[in-house]
């Protein structure tokens, strides 16, 4: 599975066959790969929901600490979140500040929060939101395993890929599988060198080109055994609001909508 982690994020996986896997955005063959069928899938807001925190869900202190030590208020809040314990807070989050992608593909469905004190600080709620698009990912994962589509490898790009190894080890440890960082920030003109030179004879085809010129890899992040079995737990019970508020059983995301969109 290669992934693109910014302000959404996008999953794309190569098979030999044609599998229908509900909830996904598509199955084409050739689609990333002359001769495999690509597989497409993502989360319609990934780090949208670190931006929204660090942009609502603060108080004057912390923006007044941010602006003393000179650095962005989603940075002060990831630092905080990073010093706690694997389900410490007590929160857990649904990942649908804009809807999802995969695998419910209900662009009404919306955001929740549960767990939530009078001691909950600004920083836990940044993590509940982290693991809660990790938990989506697996879910994603796991819903291609269940159709026959194995995940062995995982390889990420991107900004949030490159720039924050705390969500990256987060991310791990909730999967349970490594994670491998792409060697380049720019993926994109990186792949279209790796198109040109296949189509300047330079190479014989794709696979080839990928070998010579975007095998590097920077770093690897393992699980740390400890931390997923944490995360086996708060999995279970963010599967459990999935199912309920994104499957039918309790519909009051889409009531509120209408009940907003009809006040409006």
């Amino acid at each position: 599975m290669f992934a693109v982690l910014g302000t959404s994020g996008c999953f794309f996986l190569l098979g030999e066959n044609k599998i229908t896997v509900p909830g996904t955005c598509g199955t084409v063959p050739d689609g990333v790969l002359p001769g495999y069928y690509g597989f497409e899938s993502g989360l319609c807001c990934l780090g949208d929901h670190f931006a929204f925190a660090a942009d609502k869900l603060t108080s004057p202190a912390y923006v007044k600490e941010a602006a003393e030590r000179g650095i962005p208020m989603i940075k002060l809040l990831i630092e905080k979140a990073s010093a706690k314990k694997p389900g410490e807070s007590g929160v857990l989050a649904l990942n649908w500040f804009n809807g999802n992608r995969s695998t419910l593909v209900d662009s009404e469905l919306s955001g929740l929060f549960v767990g939530l004190t009078l001691t909950t600080a600004p920083e836990d709620l940044m993590r509940a939101l982290i693991e809660a698009t990790a938990f989506g990912w697996r879910n994603i994962i796991e819903q291609y395993e269940t159709c026959g589509v194995p995940v062995k490898n995982i390889v990420a790009s991107g900004g949030i890929a490159r720039k924050d190894p705390f969500t990256m080890q987060l991310y791990a440890d909730v999967l349970g599988h490594d994670i491998a960082i792409s060697h380049t920030a720019q993926a994109p003109a990186m792949s279209a060198s790796i198109g040109a030179a296949v189509a300047a004879g330079c190479y014989s085809d794709l696979p080839a080109a990928v070998t010579a010129m975007a095998s590097r890899i920077d770093r690897v992040f393992h699980p740390i055994p400890a931390h997923t079995a944490v995360y086996d737990e708060l999995y279970a019970e963010y599967k459990s609001l999935h199912d309920y508020f994104g499957k039918g059983e309790n519909d009051v995301m889409h009531r509120l909508r209408r009940l907003a969109a009809r006040q409006k």
